[in-house]
């Protein structure tokens, strides 16, 4: 591990100033639980960590409308015990004990889930060549193992897959990410915090250097209770989605039909895929299971599986549907 300067923060104000004050190479440490290892391996090298553990974003507060506040130091094992999590946004719990250990999940916080890099083999291993590392130098993936990698928004430079599941809640449930930075505070909407590879793979999101996130936003939304993760992994535990599927569903239960509904994908794409071609096609369709298969197939019509991956498209499929199925109680 090379050699790097390190600094603890007093408050937020003080943490954005350190950072600014760095090179781009400088990073905020929370947990550490995906940073540390990416040093470790040699793919990230700060010049100087700013450690933001101390700083006062550890709880969850109610929100109007019966929204939630999450501290963006909040672990993710208390995040999921929370009984106003579970009771609220169950989808959320859900996601996030589908992810890590609990070891990990006792140390993971919500920004940290939040900005974790993609788990790609050829972005881990620095012998190899990498867009995300090295712009330019190529993406080995395209022709080389990208069996657990993108199907959705891909592009020529990059078929990375984004690893958080509760990003994949979080934009399903249209989150607020809450970020302070030189110029102040503002809010990203999830979608909108990750963005697509396109030329600049290397960007995993909007942030700006110094940025900090300092809470995620959950807004109301009563009829959330009725909602679940569902993860299909390579091992029962202690692995990354294969694919995913964060779903809520409201249905009048007189008619039969569909109100509203709120889906995302995980480990499909470069970011949690908002699935809005899907939402559209569900709302007003009556909740059977011909309608969700309607509604998976306008949502995966734009798929464009990689030589090895394109099981994916039907897996992603069959998740969908078995998981508004069960919403539905059909």
């Amino acid at each position: 591990m090379r050699p790097f300067a390190y600094e603890a923060a007093a408050d937020a104000d003080g943490a954005v100033a350190a950072l600014a004050r760095g090179t781009a190479a400088a990073r905020y440490l929370g947990g550490g639980t995906n940073l540390v290892d990416l040093m470790r391996l040699g793919v990230e090298q700060p010049e100087l960590l700013v450690d933001v553990t101390r700083l006062a974003h550890g709880a969850i507060e109610p929100l109007d409308g019966g929204g939630l506040r999450i501290g963006a130091e909040v672990r993710n094992s208390d995040c999921a015990a929370d009984r106003a999590v579970r009771e609220r946004f169950p989808v959320l719990a859900q996601a996030l004990l589908a992810g890590a250990s609990g070891q990990l999940r006792n140390l993971a916080t919500t920004a940290g889930n939040l900005l974790q890099r993609t788990r790609c083999a050829y972005f881990q291993d620095v012998s190899k060549p990498c867009n995300k590392r090295a712009v330019g130098s190529g993406c080995p993936a395209i022709e080389g193992d990208h069996r657990n990698l993108a199907i959705l928004g891909h592009s020529e430079a990059c078929v990375a897959t984004h690893p958080s599941d509760m990003a994949v809640a979080l934009a399903a449930l249209g989150a607020r990410v809450v970020v302070r930075g030189p110029g102040g505070e503002r809010t990203i909407a999830m979608p909108g915090l990750h963005r697509l590879p396109g030329d600049e793979p290397e960007r995993d999101t909007v942030l700006e250097h110094g940025d900090l996130i300092t809470a995620v936003e959950v807004p109301g939304l009563p009829w959330a209770t009725r909602s679940r993760y569902r993860k299909v992994r390579d091992r029962a535990s202690f692995a990354f989605a294969v694919v995913s599927v964060a779903a809520a569903l409201d249905v009048d239960e007189a008619g039969g039909t569909v109100r509203d509904a709120r889906l995302a994908l995980g480990g499909v794409a470069h970011v949690p895929w908002r699935a809005l071609a899907a939402e559209d096609a569900l709302r007003g369709a009556p909740a059977t299971r011909e309608s969700f298969e309607a509604a998976a197939e306008a949502e995966l019509a734009a798929a464009e599986p990689l030589r090895d991956n394109a099981f994916k498209v039907s897996l992603a499929h069959n998740l969908i549907v078995r998981t508004l199925l069960e919403l539905a109680g059909a």
